[in-house]
């Protein structure tokens, strides 16, 4: 595997490429970072990855300066998969002058969920991805569902820009007690690691109960959050949404049948945990 942090000579390396698979991470990576790669090499050859901690992303109070860094672990990962390039920029090789231009998703979609909570994020998210983009030029890029609705705004920006990158959505990868795999759950302190699956669980009983036909979404999304609060989480949001645009569903909706997800954002200790669920 080759390390490179200049763009300049990673495009030199990739010119005539015509199949390139790309996966993004920012690093310490984990096994759902690797069945991404896995899942990338069945749409394309080479496989590329990049680890970038992107700044643009991450608010004023937020965990930029302690996000985990790996390095030298997630190259050996990387290596026993077979990965081709591994892009790893520094800020300035990425950055060389300030990020003036910057990728703007719709209010409706970038402002909603996540982007409440966290303003700027998709914007960040959305900047960095763009610029990976025109870096690797990838045939195709593997997100994982983890990240809902990021992977949402990833595939519309590449469908409204006609970006030449085919989006692939992977599923989740879990733990065996259903806890979401995330590089955030390393801050988890042995108690709050036993207690972070209630954050599933929690999902699950959404959908059971939007299966068994209830359709008065606020008030199951109410009795959601209220269970992990008296768990002792600090929950954000519990949201039943269509999968469509992840906006609200109608009781016409549900009762005809719309496909549905259940997003959730929740504080365990320190710790904010995402997680999400189709139904």
């Amino acid at each position: 595997m080759k390390i490179i942090s200049s763009i300049e000579e990673l495009r030199d390396h990739l010119r005539g490429q015509l199949r390139t698979a790309f996966v993004a991470t920012m690093g310490n990576l984990h096994e759902g970072h690797l069945s991404l790669m896995r899942l990338a090499r069945t749409h394309g050859d080479p496989v590329v990855a990049s680890i970038f901690v992107n700044r643009l992303q991450f608010g004023p109070n937020e965990d930029f300066d302690k996000y985990p860094r790996t390095f030298q672990n997630d190259v050996e990962k990387l290596e026993k998969e077979g990965v081709y390039v591994l892009f790893a920029p520094t800020e300035k090789d990425m950055y060389p002058e300030p990020q003036e231009y910057r990728v703007q998703p719709p209010d409706g979609l970038g402002n909603i969920l996540e982007g409440e909570f966290r303003p700027g994020f998709f914007t960040g998210v959305s900047t960095v991805v763009m610029k990976l983009f025109s870096c690797v030029q990838p045939r195709v890029a593997v997100f994982g569902k983890k990240d809902y609705q990021q992977l949402m705004i990833v595939r519309n920006m590449a469908r409204q820009f006609a970006l030449p990158t085919e989006i692939i959505g992977a599923e989740t990868f879990r733990a065996d007690d259903g806890l979401a795999l995330s590089s955030r759950n390393g801050y988890l302190s042995s108690d709050e690691r036993e207690e972070a699956p209630a954050l599933y669980r929690a999902l699950n009983q959404v959908a059971d109960e939007v299966r068994g036909g209830r359709l008065n979404t606020s008030d199951i999304e109410k009795a959601a959050m209220d269970v992990l609060a008296q768990r002792g989480w600090q929950p954000d949001y519990i949201s039943i949404r269509k999968r469509i645009d992840l906006q609200p569903p109608s009781a016409g909706d549900m009762a005809q049948g719309e496909k549905l997800v259940v997003v959730a954002a929740a504080r365990l200790g320190k710790t904010r945990l995402i997680d999400n669920l189709e139904i």
